[in-house]
């Protein structure tokens, strides 16, 4: 089972920033893409963000409505995904997970491990 650590939920009103983290083991890390997802109550689980990367160039997706609000990275050297999310609005309060998976096409569509979950909450 591999384990995913996340950080960095919380409350915050609308405009305001927020920085998720997640830790994933070494090896897991370093050949895999990473991702954010989140869920709302009443709603399916939605991709956020994901990366991955070839050793010198990563890849991202955003979903549209993140695009210029939201910034997936990654430290190799910590093992650590981040998401920075800026200009927060209403409608991104949710519980958002970390997630997994050998290739972009999988962490976006059918993960292989989740996180726990973090929650975020934006108030007007």
């Amino acid at each position: 089972q591999v384990q995913l650590v996340e950080s960095g939920g919380g409350s915050v009103q609308a405009g305001g920033s927020l920085r998720l983290s997640c830790v994933a083991p070494e090896n897991i890390f370093k050949v895999n893409a990473m991702g954010w997802h989140r869920q709302a109550p009443g709603s399916q689980r939605d991709l956020v963000a994901a990366i991955t990367s070839d050793g010198r160039f990563d890849r991202v997706k955003y979903a549209d409505s993140v695009k210029g609000r939201f910034t997936i990275s990654r430290d190799n050297a910590k093992n650590t995904v981040y998401l920075e999310m800026n200009d927060l609005k209403q409608e991104d309060s949710a519980v958002y997970y970390c997630a997994t998976a050998p290739t972009m096409f999988d962490v976006i569509r059918t993960p292989a491990y989740w996180g726990q979950g973090t929650q975020v909450t934006v108030s007007s």
